[in-house]
């Protein structure tokens, strides 16, 4: 066995300082080397994600494009029977809306029909109401021959054809909102106001008082 020399040995052994050198630039790749691949992942990882925002708003899109569709073609699934109900519903429902605005404008017509028939009649009544009032007093103070009577009585039947009422008569319950009172006079047998005398008679169609009988009036003396 040989003998071990210490100083050799020692001298033999690498340097401190190359150590030191070799472990650095290694230590210094793999950091890189790390970095390297973060900065790969992230790459990766933002193009992946920006991806799968696109496809799901593509695919959004493309819902609301199929559910348009699905509108549009709602129809074309539809038999020829299904679509020949369809359309008839469609016309049925037209016919009656144009049905419901004909009785209206038919009903408008016939007020206004009425309303101007009306106005005609109070216009040529108003002009011989003069000629009626000298028929009446005729016939209350003197004797008509038979042919002015005939003729009173026709003028009479056409004015009760077109509506037309004659009212006030002696003897019947003063009432101010068909007669006009002219004089009130105190009558001791009176219990309550009556029409005493008709100067001039009334006329009315329907509810609507043309002119108020005038009339005198026996009122109770108290």
């Amino acid at each position: 066995m040989s003998d071990f020399n210490k100083d050799e040995y020692l001298n033999d052994l690498p340097d401190m300082d190359d150590l030191s050198g070799q472990a650095a630039p290694a230590a210094a790749s793999a950091a890189d080397g790390a970095s390297a691949a973060g900065a790969t992942q992230e790459g990766a990882a933002q193009p992946a994600a920006a991806q799968s925002q696109e496809n799901g708003d593509s695919a959004a899109a493309d819902g609301a494009d199929k559910a348009d569709a699905a509108d549009g073609k709602a129809d074309d699934t539809l038999t020829p029977l299904g679509q020949a109900k369809k359309e008839a519903a469609e016309y049925l429902e037209a016919l009656q809306r144009e049905r419901a605005e004909f009785i209206n404008f038919r009903n408008r017509a016939q007020k206004e029909q009425e309303r101007f028939r009306q106005h005609g009649i109070i216009d040529v009544l108003t002009a011989l109401l003069p000629a009626l009032d000298d028929i009446d007093r005729i016939r209350e103070h003197s004797e008509m021959d038979d042919s002015f009577k005939a003729v009173a009585n026709k003028i009479d039947k056409a004015f009760e054809k077109f509506g037309v009422e004659k009212f006030g008569e002696k003897g019947e319950d003063f009432d101010p909102t068909k007669h006009d009172a002219i004089l009130h006079k105190p009558d001791p047998n009176a219990e309550k106001e009556t029409v005493d005398t008709v100067v001039e008679a009334g006329y009315r169609i329907g509810d609507r008082v043309i002119r108020a009988a005038r009339v005198v009036v026996a009122s109770p003396q108290n």
